[in-house]
């Protein structure tokens, strides 16, 4: 087991690293914004849950497989582009109308298949990010001491450790974002916008990712 104070210095800085602008707080900040906290909290369950699957794979060995093959990661990255494209596409097309909107509260309910679908869009979101994996093979390993135990096990540990951190700063973009977003939904224009905004962002990350490379 790593030391307390190797534990909390990874996790002041997983919590430095969930504020810095990324791919999965930028899709957090947007959802919530259109479609309210609670969705938003859902998307945040889903990246957390895919980085169990990332920091598995860094654990097992299987991240090191992904990073020596420019097919794999081409593959993965290329897949992420399109999930994106796909929502950008989604969000542009939409269109606000009174009395329609989906308002981010007890107006709009969450239910479990909905609650499921959107945590669901979080895993998706998460493991289509092949950057992710290739970070998380440079990055948790570092705080893992060999003297102290079976590395894998450190790995595992941390990886939960950068899930709580994440947890905690995503959860509050989502529910910050919920907020502002509930005042948008107010205005139909304002709704208009937001979709358009969303459909940008969306699509800038998509090509983003389409173009990273290893």
């Amino acid at each position: 087991m790593p030391t307390f104070e190797t534990l909390l210095a990874f996790f002041g800085v997983a919590v430095l690293l969930g504020l810095s602008p990324g791919p999965d707080n930028l899709f957090v900040l947007m959802q919530s914004a259109q479609r309210g906290w609670r969705v938003g909290l859902c998307v945040v369950l889903g990246l957390c849950l895919g980085l169990v699957v990332h920091t598995a794979a860094v654990a097992l060995g299987l991240a090191a497989l992904v990073a020596a093959s420019p097919l794999l990661f081409t593959a993965i990255k290329l897949c992420g582009a399109a999930y994106l494209a796909w929502l950008a596409w989604g969000a542009l097309r939409a269109v606000a109308r009174p009395g329609e909107m989906p308002l981010a509260g007890a107006a709009d309910p969450l239910t479990p298949a909905r609650a499921l679908r959107w945590v669901g869009r979080g895993v998706v979101m998460n493991l289509t990010n092949p950057k992710v994996l290739i970070f998380f093979l440079a990055f948790l390993p570092q705080f893992a001491d060999p003297a102290r135990g079976s590395v894998a096990t450190q790995v595992m540990v941390l990886g939960c450790v950068f899930m709580l951190a994440a947890l905690l700063v995503f959860g509050a973009i989502a529910c910050c974002s919920g907020w502002f977003g509930v005042l948008l939904q107010r205005s139909v224009r304002a709704q208009n916008w937001l979709n358009r905004v969303a459909g940008l962002v969306f699509l800038g990350m998509a090509v983003r990712l389409a173009l990273v490379q290893r």
